[in-house]
């Protein structure tokens, strides 16, 4: 039953009512850097209400100005090219992510489009094309930079085989493109540090991967030899990370006869193997090398929170000094190429992202900004790190967000059980951390505990960890979610009749099955473009992601055998549909290429085919998860009356939370208090 909104009192605290678009609008500054000589400082920022890349002199920030006009969607991902004067980025069409490579002179302000190619053509000279009848794009990846080249950046193009990506050399200044790789079988390629192609990563057919060596036959032409295997079971955590200077040692991640990845080198002539860093608690998921010298720095590991591993200690005083500067976790986000100048930000929970220009020759650091001023003295909620654990034993490293005041006392346990949303994260080969997050800032703020549970299957936490969730979607996965919602109820931070399950992609496969295998669970669920049916998921993947079907198979289920369709349709919450008996939104981008829109049209059809009632909300312009801040801003308004109407949270009106949004709804607009009303008439 509807608790409606009048139930707020009882679940929060007095609290300024904080309104979306300060979680959900686009940041003031985000994706801040500095260009390898130091020169220029540039970050993403709003102009004329999009994303774009802004540069301005490292000493003179009230000289910003932006250098790229994308008024369409916005920019999103970015990075110096190591010439100093031109920014690279990427750009899509309406989510579709078929991304095309742009670079920018951040003197002259010109923007060229370095691979604007509309079609992949077939064997007989025509455009391929999708089952939908369109005309299938390529994609363009950014492969390798080196400073050793600064003009010249290495690319992946799959305009000959939409499946595969071909090697490119391309000449930022002319655009000219060159093959260095035709590519018939392999995920893609390492080189070394002056852009030549040494090694080759492909997939086998049991899942497992090899690593192939380039060398030189007996006749002079080049073959590959397998170099390094890696077993099906540690595909997760074991791959390359790149070649030292002289490119006669090969660093790599590598969890092969150990649980944790740890980092390692290994030379390149003799195979001979050395370990370098590890933490038997979690995987080592990054490393710092030294920007044009190549050699390892520091490792990062985060078994609850972010953790530094130095392994060069002239740095360590520099650490130390930035360490003292700020609370929060600290990152490095870029340095220059003479490592003089480092842009570091300090993440925290309850506050926005705070950026410092730190000089390794003065031993000073410079407060720059914050990427969302707009946080700053607001009434946040601190983020809990907690283990939970599982029914059959593994920690579950968590995260909770409880209101403002409603646990006077301090801890997790608030002075009466809350209406909780368990905020699952996709992936699923994906984590949650610690840090601020817009999502459970916002929740917490309208009255609700918020979860977000790293369930098996997660990354990080080792090879055993992914692997016990092998053809486990809506298995021991779901009891995870399940043990940490049991656990919640327990420990008197849930009421366990309000309690909704939200997420996107596998966290919208998340809320579907618990609203289909665990129905009684929860009071309503929001699924935001989650696939509904694993066979049809897995047949209407992007071409390029083919390749990795053997990876899927072991991983969710083979859908090329019977034995495999059987148990993805046993999983699939559109067969279980006639179970739903508590509430759902379904929010979906039309030109999502990962779940696509007939996951979710077929579930909604399926619904009213039952007389089972759904609300369900479509972006025409969108893609997998929504990047314009209108479309992003009016579904939260959405998903906010829709928790309130069934969990009793805090509401703000929609207003005008739609103005410049695409939303549409197809289906269930009259079961959202306000939902109808707020529509644009576009007749």
């Amino acid at each position: 039953m509807a608790l409606g909104v009048t139930a707020a009192a009882q679940v929060t605290r007095e609290a300024d009512l904080i309104p979306r678009d300060v979680f959900f609008s686009n940041p003031e500054r985000a994706g801040v850097q500095i260009s390898p000589d130091g020169a220029y400082l540039s970050w993403l920022a709003p102009s004329e209400g999009f994303l774009n890349v802004w540069v301005a002199p490292t000493e003179k920030l009230d000289e910003a100005r932006p250098v790229t006009r994308d008024f369409v969607r916005g920019i999103r991902m970015y990075q110096w090219a190591w010439d100093g004067t031109h920014l690279l980025y990427v750009q899509d069409q309406g989510g579709d992510e078929n991304w095309q490579i742009h670079a920018v002179d951040v003197r002259s302000g010109e923007d060229r489009n370095l691979t604007p190619f509309e079609e992949i053509l077939g064997p007989d000279g025509q455009p391929l094309k999708l089952p939908n009848g369109k005309v299938m794009r390529p994609t363009a990846q950014i492969d390798e930079l080196s400073p050793r080249h600064p003009g010249t950046i290495l690319i992946g193009l799959n305009n000959r085989d939409p499946q595969r990506h071909d090697l490119y050399r391309l000449e930022i200044a002319t655009g000219d493109l060159e093959l260095v790789e035709l590519n018939t079988e392999f995920l893609g390629y390492l080189c070394d540090h002056d852009l030549n192609v040494r090694f080759a990563l492909r997939m086998e057919g049991d899942g497992a991967r090899t690593l192939l060596k380039k060398v030189s036959g007996p006749d002079g032409a080049p073959e590959w030899e397998t170099f390094l295997t890696i077993p099906a079971e540690d595909v997760n955590n074991t791959s390359p990370v790149g070649l030292n200077a002289e490119g006669n040692l090969l660093f790599l991640v590598d969890s092969r006869g150990r649980d944790t990845a740890a980092f390692a080198v290994m030379h390149v002539e003799t195979k001979e193997i050395q370990l370098l860093c590890h933490d038997p608690r979690a995987d080592i998921t990054g490393v710092a090398f030294h920007p044009t010298k190549f050699y390892p720095q520091a490792a990062m590991s985060n078994p609850m929170r972010n953790e530094v591993h130095l392994m060069d200690l002239t740095i360590k005083d520099d650490y130390d000094r930035l360490r003292a500067t700020e609370q929060g976790d600290l990152t490095i986000n870029s340095r220059t190429a003479d490592d003089q100048k480092w842009l570091a930000a300090f993440i925290e929970d309850d506050g926005p992202v705070k950026y410092y220009l730190y000089d390794r020759g003065s031993k000073q650091a410079k407060f720059l900004f914050t990427n969302r001023p707009a946080l700053e003295g607001l009434p946040l909620a601190p983020m809990h790190g907690v283990v939970i654990k599982s029914r059959d034993g593994l920690n579950l490293v968590s995260y909770l967000t409880l209101p403002l005041g409603s646990n006077p006392e301090g801890g997790i346990t608030p002075e009466s059980p809350l209406p909780l949303v368990l905020f699952v994260h996709g992936g699923p080969w994906a984590r949650d951390t610690w840090g601020y997050n817009g999502a459970h800032q916002w929740l917490a703020n309208r009255g609700y505990a918020v979860l977000s549970v790293n369930f098996r299957g997660s990354t990080g936490f080792g090879k055993n960890f992914i692997n016990l969730s092998n053809h486990q979607w809506a298995g021991t996965m779901h009891d995870d979610l399940i043990d940490a919602v049991n656990w919640a109820v327990h420990e008197g931070i849930a009421d366990p009749a309000r309690i909704g399950i939200m997420g996107g992609s596998y966290g919208g496969y998340a809320t579907l099955v618990g609203l289909t295998f665990t129905p009684d669970t929860f009071a309503c669920g929001v699924d935001i473009v989650g696939p509904s049916n694993l066979n049809t998921l897995l047949n209407t993947i992007p071409p390029y992601w083919k390749p990795l079907m053997d990876y899927w198979a072991l991983r969710v289920g083979d859908p090329r055998t019977e034995e495999g369709r059987s148990l993805l349709e046993a999983r699939s919450p559109l067969n279980h549909v006639d179970k739903i008996v508590r509430p759902l939104l379904i929010a979906q981008g039309a030109n999502d290429p990962r779940v696509k829109q007939s996951e979710s049209d077929q579930l909604v059809a399926a619904m009213k085919n039952r007389g089972i009632p759904v609300t369900y909300v479509l972006y025409p312009d969108e893609g997998h998860g929504f990047a314009r801040p209108e479309n992003n801003t009016a579904f939260f308004a959405v998903a906010e009356q829709f928790l309130a109407q069934h969990l009793g949270g805090r509401v703000q009106p929609i207003g005008d939370d739609f103005k410049g949004s695409s939303i549409e709804v197809p289906e269930g607009a009259g079961q959202v208090p306000g939902l109808a009303e707020a529509l644009p008439d576009r007749r």
